[in-house]
Order: structure tokens, then sequence, then C-alpha cells
């Protein structure tokens, strides 16, 4: 069903090229747009023509037009005048106004296509079947990028996303839950994973919005063939969560980036649980000080460095190593060496995830 908006806009181009006033209703007589308010048509005349076989008709100075969709009836044209100029310009107002049924269908069924091949709900033969009738190519490279809104997503946010690509019919921006907005990008050639990262960012910045307000974007890997972007979709998923997990200071996120975090997200709970049993014994990271959770960070980030860290810390180096040798006593791992670091820095990582996780069964 065309839009009533779509169809007023429709009816007012139509008036301004012919000069003729035009009205589209159901086939209950119901008005969905009108360039005059003051058509004096009868319900009972509107009737009369619908049971009719005609498919044209005049009736007390208007002339009726039906608008078909695949044979069904679907609306009723009614332009003011008698005359034959007017004859003419309704017929060719009709026309219009079935080449847009069919292009809406198109498109509606092109989203229908896309959103199952992301849920992977499509037999491969129909995959290629679909989409040659769709006029979609199936061998062109396309990557999935997937942005989470904080709340159900407003129409306007889906339409100002579809204003970046300008109509361009390549693309397809869609959505299969209240809170995500869906983008099948194609790629040109030359372009690549810097492509979607500024894209990203451009949605962003046009939206007004970035991770503080809750809004998470990430994208999977480039794929080469229409059966793979379910893939790609799929990957973008569990960018998302990954990117909410290891990554919270980021606006986007790419799954060929997630590192060791996407080894980790892929861990069975209990498994985890028998990992941080064994390294920390009864105790949680949660159970360490303010004062040492930041000494770990900061000694993290410096790769190690004892005199890098204790400067940023604004700390004796003797100070550090007394936190660093309390640490080993405690949990047995000296961050001095490298695997117990590797060890520990994991370790922490599983945490992260395991507390995630709870708050997705609550």
């Amino acid at each position: 069903m065309i839009s009533s908006q779509v169809l007023q806009n429709t009816l007012e181009g139509l008036k301004e090229i012919s000069r003729t006033q035009f009205c589209v209703m159901d086939t209950d007589g119901k008005t969905l747009a009108s360039t005059c308010t003051d058509f004096e048509i009868q319900a009972g005349d509107v009737q009369a023509f619908v049971d009719s076989p005609a498919e044209s008709q005049l009736v007390r100075g208007y002339q009726y037009f039906k608008v078909n969709d695949d044979y069904q009836l679907e609306y009723i044209l009614v332009a003011h005048g008698e005359d034959e100029d007017t004859y003419m310009v309704g017929k060719l107002a009709a026309f219009q106004l079935q080449s847009l049924i069919v292009a809406y269908k198109e498109r509606f069924d092109k989203d229908s296509f896309i959103k199952n091949l992301l849920l992977d709900n499509l037999l491969l033969v129909d995959i290629y079947n679909r989409a040659k009738k769709l006029h979609i190519d199936a061998d062109v490279r396309r990557v999935v990028m997937l942005i989470e809104l904080p709340q159900e997503r407003e129409h306007s946010s889906v339409e100002s996303i579809k204003s970046i690509f300008g109509g361009k019919s390549k693309d397809f921006i869609t959505a299969v839950d209240e809170k995500s907005v869906i983008i099948v990008k194609e790629l040109e050639e030359g372009e690549g994973y810097e492509t979607m990262d500024k894209l990203a960012q451009t949605i962003l910045d046009t939206l007004g919005l970035s991770r503080e307000d809750g809004v998470h974007v990430a994208y999977g890997t480039i794929v080469k063939e229409l059966k793979e972007v379910s893939r790609s979709y799929k990957e973008a998923r569990m960018a998302l969560d990954v990117g909410k997990i290891f990554f919270p200071e980021k606006d986007v996120i790419a799954y060929s980036s997630l590192g060791i975090g996407r080894l980790i997200y892929q861990l069975p709970i209990p498994l985890c649980k028998m990992f941080i049993k064994e390294i920390f014994g009864g105790k949680s990271p949660d159970d360490f000080d303010e004062e040492t959770l930041t000494t770990i960070d900061k000694f993290f980030e410096n790769s190690l460095n004892v005199s890098e860290t204790s400067r940023q810390l604004y700390i004796h180096r003797n100070t550090l190593v007394y936190r660093l040798d309390k640490l080993q006593k405690s949990t047995g791992l000296d961050l001095r060496v490298f695997e117990d670091a590797i060890t520990f820095k994991i370790a922490l990582m599983v945490v992260r995830y395991m507390k995630y996780m709870e708050t997705l069964e609550y």
C-alpha cells in the first residue's frame, strides 16, 4: 500500500502539469489523497463503478479510472472534467499510479528478500533465483553494518540514514528488530574497511549521536558473494556485543579488530568459571581495591614498563614494585613476567565477559 503522503505528492505533481484536479480513493470510497477539498463525489457512484466491469467511466462531470495491482482493484482515481483532454490526462495519471504500485512492490519485495537473506531463511537456490528476479547482483563485494540505537528506533532516524545514501538502490537499509538498523553496503573497487569507518562516523554525525548516547556501531567482514551476506551480518552482531564488553571506549567496532575478545566471547560460561577459579582461587578481580586495579590497568597500558608506569601514577618505583609483589603473593602471578601478565590479562577479560553475560540473564 502506497502511503497517503506519496499519493498526495503524486497528485500535486500531476495537477501542476495538467491543471486538472484529482482525487484517489480506496474501493470503499474513502478519500486517500486529493488536490481539491470540494469534490462532490457520491458514494453510490463510486460503489457502482467498483462493481462495474468498466475500467473507466464518466459520471456526473467526473472521469473515474480503476488502478489495479496484479488484476486486483487497489484504487479509484477521479479526474474533474468531462472533455477528451481530461480523459487522456486521467488515463496517464492512472498509469502513473500503476507504475508507482509496481515500484513500491519491488522495494517491499527487495526488503523482504534482504531480511530473509540476513536471517538465513533462504535455500541457496532460492537466493540466486529471487536475486535475479529482483535485479540484485549476486557477485559483488558487500559488507553488513549494524547500528544499535538506545531505544526503539524512530522513523526519522531510519530516514536520516537513508538520506546519506541518496536513494542509491544498490545499498539496502532495513531492520529485523525494534532497536537496530541494518545496512547492506555494496563496495566499489578500492573501497574497504577504511570506507566503512568513515561511513559509520558520517552516520553518527548525521544523527548527532555517539556512544555516550548509548549508540553502538559495528560491521562484519567484506564478502564477495550474496550467499555470504548472512555471515557478515552475524559477524557484525558479534562485533556489537564484543565491542560493548571489551572496547566500550570505541564508537565503531569492526569484526576484524576484535582480537582475543572474539575467542573469549565464544567460551561457555562453565569453562570460564573453572578458569577463573584456577587463577584466582576463591577470589575475583572485583575483590581487588581501586588502587590495585588502577595499578594493573596502567601497568598493562605501558606494556609492563615499571619506570613509565610509576611515573604516570606519580609514585616511587619501589612503591610500584611493592604493589606488584603484594599482587603476586595474593594471586601467584608476577605481572613483570610476560607469561603471567598474559594469563592475568586474559583472566580479567574473561571476568568482564562473565559479568556482561550475567546482565543479559536478568
